[in-house]
């Protein structure tokens, strides 16, 4: 039996602790973490213990880790947005392989150093693209490639965020804002692009994108709204996002509530709300990201793929519809379920596509690419995820952001040398 991959892991958050560390524990044979960085003592306690990390292997900053020099064959890179860039490229320098969580970074060129750095020192980048490696856009991939549905012609895929997740994360949570985070095209749809990306199978030649922030503004806030939910609010119960409803659930801890506090009692959640940017009021926070988002996009021989995101749904779920000559797919997929349904343009029949059962988290994909990761540094297969083959999806959300503002159609080669440069 081969020795398990030896790992460190920057941020014991829900991503390094929730996703992704579970699948040492579970597949010892083939994982095992030593180290780990995690400013938040309670998180770092957390991790060190469930994965047997002694007190000289823990370290408060990503910093403390990396003078270390390499102490393991790879490094989970599960950071804020903003640490992604320096962080990775320090261990980069130290000698990792990395499996980093998307995006990348939140500005291009630094995507763009991040990929041309990796490949020049020979280290594996892989990107969190999760979607590729679940079973629903797996076999969504498949059937596209066999031909099923002919030539195809016109897409529309749709990420479609709950409007309690649009609260938390983009408008009182870590993604809110441009200045301290990233665009939310980038931070929410470079998954969408990637997987539209990848199931074209080319990459896009002209694209043009709308957006903007409509209902999060203080305008919109009801007469004598205070500034935090817990302040006796006048329109609470009539409030979708009063933050009480949201995080005050009895006998529920996880996602989203497990992220306010790490103590999850009643008591202590209701201290997070009185006191932490989850209390706020969804009207007077500093968010200014947009909350509805279009991305029109022309591939080689003229086929159209039309990405709708916006914070505005009843539930949290990704809806596709890809029109071929021979066929038309509908699909949706909402990472406890989903389903996938083909319309056949010469029998008229419809055909209900079977999907393989999820294992993990993100519908699969969490377990899904830590496991292709360790293939990859195993040498079994190639990373199906690389820091170049998810550049092209970073650079599509940045075109995207940078048309919605300047209100131009972008020439995608154009833009590729420009990036480049």
């Amino acid at each position: 039996m081969t020795k398990p991959i030896t790992a460190v892991l920057l941020g014991a958050g829900a991503r390094g602790y929730f996703s992704y560390g579970p699948y040492a524990l579970t597949h010892p044979d083939e994982l095992r973490f030593v180290a780990v960085a995690e400013p938040n003592p309670v998180r770092r306690a957390r991790f060190a213990e469930a994965h047997g990390i002694p007190p000289e292997r823990q370290f408060v900053t990503w910093e403390d880790l990396l003078v270390k020099g390499q102490i393991a064959d790879a490094l989970f890179n599960m950071t804020q947005d903003q640490t992604h860039y320096p962080s990775t490229m320090a261990a980069l320098d130290a000698g990792y392989h990395v499996l980093l969580e998307k995006p990348m970074a939140e500005r291009l060129h630094h995507v763009v150093e991040l990929v041309r750095t990796a490949e020049q020192k020979g280290r594996l980048l892989q990107v969190c693209h999760v979607l590729r490696y679940t079973p629903f856009f797996s076999t969504l991939h498949e059937v596209l490639a066999s031909g099923r549905l002919g030539e195809i012609v016109t897409v529309e895929h749709r990420e479609n965020v709950v409007y309690w997740h649009m609260a938390h994360s983009f408008v009182r949570g870590n993604w809110r804002n441009f200045a301290t985070s990233s665009p939310m095209i980038l931070a929410k749809c470079c998954h969408d692009l990637d997987i539209l990306y990848w199931n074209m199978g080319r990459e896009v030649e002209r694209l043009q994108s709308f957006g903007a922030l409509i209902h999060y503004r203080p305008e919109n806030a009801p007469p004598a709204a205070p500034l935090r939910c817990t302040d006796g609010c006048p329109v609470a119960e009539q409030c979708p996002w009063d933050a009480r409803r949201i995080y005050l659930i009895p006998n529920y801890t996880g996602w989203p509530i497990s992220v306010i506090s790490e103590d999850t009692s009643l008591e202590a959640r209701q201290r997070a709300l009185e006191t932490g940017p989850y209390g706020r009021c969804v009207y007077h926070c500093d968010n200014d990201v947009v909350d509805t988002q279009t991305v029109n996009m022309q591939f080689p021989g003229g086929a159209t793929v039309v990405l709708f995101m916006h914070g505005h749904s009843h539930e949290e779920s990704r809806t596709m519809r890809y029109d071929g000559t021979r066929a038309t797919l509908r699909g949706k997929f909402d990472y406890h379920s989903g389903w996938l349904e083909i319309h056949d343009h010469v029998t008229n029949r419809t055909e209900q596509v079977e999907i393989p059962a999820a294992a993990s988290g993100h519908g699969g994909g969490d377990f899904g690419v830590v496991a292709g990761f360790l293939r990859a540094l195993r040498g079994e297969e190639a990373p199906m995820t690389s820091g170049r083959a998810s550049l092209e999806s970073h650079l599509m959300a940045f075109a995207a952001e940078e048309s919605r503002l300047s209100n131009r159609v972008v020439d995608m080669a154009d833009y590729r040398r420009a990036a480049g440069a």
